[in-house]
């Protein structure tokens, strides 16, 4: 579920979640890893590798070899094995609808099933429905592990904000549909063979105000680009051997940091961050005019992973998971390994993580 804060549970009943915190076990936050981004997270719950490990270091950036990403879903840009593809390794059947970097083949290898290319207007109510029918498939042909993007509240916190009534509303809409899964494992009778997780991949924060970190620099001479993410971005020097001076000027500026370059193949010169309520821009004046006429922006992320707003959220319930546990802080890196758990396979080939829970005796 894309975009969704631990505290959005406080915002309405959500009769299907509340059964699954009830009857399972749930995360008091999730820590993404940064950037706090879409594209970064996704891949880091699939492989259990951080960004720096499987490539992918924003929702765009440019690669010094493969040019520019830009939202693709190509598996050739995942530098770290996903969890659908350690599945299939090792005899286990998998299927994808619209997760990040499964619409291609990685290294050769397909997911059993999939769902491509990504369409951000099918609802979660066709999702369910497809799920359905995977499961319904026989013992031989069905899919052991099934993955799916949610909609989540990403959408409506960009547009209304963290803090906006919407938000209840869309978190009303997504249980419905888990609601609409919870009762077809029901009708099904999986439960003792099936585990359910629901994870986000970041949360949001209200930003109302722009940074510009570009003229700063262009007022010292220095002639740089910005790729901005929400939160974040990357900064390409015209010249690098101007990266010292550009990296003190920026980071002597108010409400912006200056983070390590873990991918300066990807990252650009100098990956810097600042903090809620503000954004990165290199236009803050035009930025700040649309914000107003178009009513536009009004929740972003990409912060740095301490930034509160910033957590996701954690769930699992079924097969294996003792009812009631509360998780405490749990870590994206740790969902990849969690997953290959209950899966009883080894996690992905580049996994740094942990299981957050392992399937009870017997289970």
């Amino acid at each position: 579920m894309d975009g969704v804060r631990p505290d959005y549970f406080d915002r309405a009943k959500l009769y299907a979640m509340e059964r699954m915190i009830r009857d399972g076990a749930k995360a008091e936050k999730l820590i993404p890893v940064f950037p706090t981004s879409t594209f970064p997270n996704h891949v880091t719950l699939a492989t259990g590798a951080p960004v720096a490990v499987h490539g992918i270091v924003g929702n765009s950036f440019r690669d010094e070899k493969m040019g520019r990403f830009h939202y693709s879903n190509k598996a050739e840009w995942i530098e770290a094995e996903p969890i659908w593809i350690a599945a299939e390794r090792q005899g286990v059947s998998s299927a994808t609808y619209f997760w990040v970097g499964s619409e291609t083949n990685w290294n050769g290898v397909r997911p059993s099933y999939r769902k491509a290319p990504f369409n951000g207007r099918i609802s979660e109510r066709e999702k369910v429905r497809q799920i359905g029918d995977w499961l319904d498939y026989s013992e031989e042909l069905r899919p052991q592990l099934i993955m799916s993007w949610w909609h989540g509240a990403d959408k409506t916190g960009h547009e209304y904000g963290p803090e906006h009534s919407q938000i209840a509303e869309q978190m009303i809409e997504q249980d419905i549909e888990v609601m609409r899964l919870l009762k077809l494992i029901d009708d099904k009778k999986l439960w003792d063979d099936l585990t359910l997780f629901i994870v986000s991949d970041h949360g949001m924060a209200a930003a109302n105000d722009f940074i510009d970190v570009i003229g700063p620099l262009e007022e010292k001479g220095i002639t740089a680009n910005l790729i901005p993410s929400g939160g974040m971005g990357f900064i390409n020097l015209r010249k690098k051997d101007e990266l010292g001076a550009a990296a003190a000027i920026l980071d002597a500026l108010p409400h912006i940091k200056v983070m390590p370059n873990t991918r300066p193949d990807r990252m650009g010169d100098i990956v810097v961050v600042t903090d809620p309520p503000f954004t990165l821009s290199q236009a803050p004046f035009m930025d700040r005019l649309m914000s107003k006429l178009t009513f536009g922006v009004r929740g972003t992320h990409g912060y740095a992973v301490d930034v509160p707003e910033m957590a996701g959220i954690f769930l699992a319930v079924g097969r294996g998971v003792p009812k009631t546990k509360n998780l405490g802080e749990v870590r994206a890196l740790d969902v990849a390994a969690t997953v290959a758990a209950f899966l009883g396979i080894d996690p992905p080939k580049h996994s740094e993580g942990k299981p957050i829970l392992l399937p009870a005796p017997g289970k």
